[in-house]
């Protein structure tokens, strides 16, 4: 099964906190759509407090954050890739479209004090960072226990030998 390998705390907060998008300088999956292992590499990112607090506010307490570095964690579905600017011209294109058909809708949206279809654009997903590429993940499905294993760069192989047994995409 393909994977790729995320820094943590971001490979728990796309099994477990909703991060739906997965931030690249370049597509590293091509045209390949499909499901992909999530893999938590052992490097972490530097503000990796954030998953703590979100993983106490999900499951109370001060508890144990439960991350974990160099294993692959679940699987979620790559359902597309784009830039920032294909995000935003389907943005606007959704914006016409509501305008013409529904103006009421249009007109409920928030405005962020830009004012017209500006100030309502909103980009695919909170998780996007504006200078990359936005590989947007869907139904995350967490491992019953994480697998020990070696990440790569890119979109690399995970072994199908290693998924836990009767995994099902």
């Amino acid at each position: 099964m393909k994977a790729i390998t995320v820094r943590q705390p971001w490979g728990w907060a796309i099994m477990h906190a909703g991060k739906d998008v997965e931030n690249r300088s370049r597509n590293i999956a091509g045209a390949y759509r499909g499901p992909v292992v999530i893999h938590a590499g052992l490097a972490k990112f530097e503000q990796d407090n954030m998953a703590s607090r979100e993983h106490s506010r999900l499951h109370g307490g001060e508890t144990s954050t439960g991350i974990v570095f160099g294993a692959a964690l679940g699987t979620a579905d790559l359902v597309d890739v784009h830039t920032v600017e294909d995000c935003w011209h389907r943005e606007f294109v959704r914006l016409a479209s509501l305008y013409r058909n529904d103006r009421a809708a249009y007109d409920a949206l928030p405005d962020n004090g830009a004012g017209g279809a500006i100030g309502k654009a909103r980009p695919c997903s909170p998780w996007v960072m504006d200078e990359d590429y936005h590989l947007m993940l869907a139904n995350p499905r967490p491992f019953p226990k994480p697998i020990p294993y070696r990440g790569a760069l890119g979109l690399w192989r995970f072994p199908d030998h290693l998924l836990p047994e009767g995994w099902s995409l």
